[in-house]
């Protein structure tokens, strides 16, 4: 009769360590009835009982079938990050315009560098201003400060 009693006292132990545990870590969403803190005080200052209301009554039920639950998808099972992948790759083209476009802007204007402006200017740049020269600027072709 001995033995029982020490294996039932050593079920009650575990059962409490286990559903002590589990309250603590249990999801605070999840949790119904009363708060986490009191479940744990309940599990641990009642025993046998405390323990078996935490699993019948305190536990929550998983999320239902129907409901998004926050797992984690891979990339190509999510509709989400393939709607984003056109976008990404309609803003990696407009960058690139934009880049060629500023490359464009930064070569050297080579129409009416041939000849020789003087004061009345040439065919090639009548209507346009005559450039100002920077201080900084070199007159050596090709060369480009910055």
């Amino acid at each position: 009769m001995a033995r029982v009693w020490v294996v039932l006292a050593v079920v009650v132990v575990v059962l409490t360590v286990y559903s002590a545990l589990d309250a603590a870590f249990f999801d605070r969403n999840r949790i119904r009835g009363l708060p986490k803190w009191v479940w744990i005080f309940v599990v641990i200052l009642v025993p046998v009982i405390g323990p078996l209301l935490w699993l019948i009554v305190g536990r929550g039920r998983r999320p239902a079938a129907g409901t998004r639950s926050p797992r984690t998808m891979a990339p190509d099972d999510d509709p989400e990050f393939l709607k984003g992948l056109g976008k990404q790759q309609n803003q990696q083209e407009r960058i690139r315009r934009l880049e060629q476009e500023l490359a464009d802007l930064d070569e050297p204007d080579t129409k009416g560098s041939t000849g020789s402006t003087g004061a009345t200017g040439s065919a090639d740049t009548a209507g346009t201003p005559p450039k100002k020269s920077d201080p900084g600027e070199s007159d050596a072709p090709g060369r480009r400060d910055a």
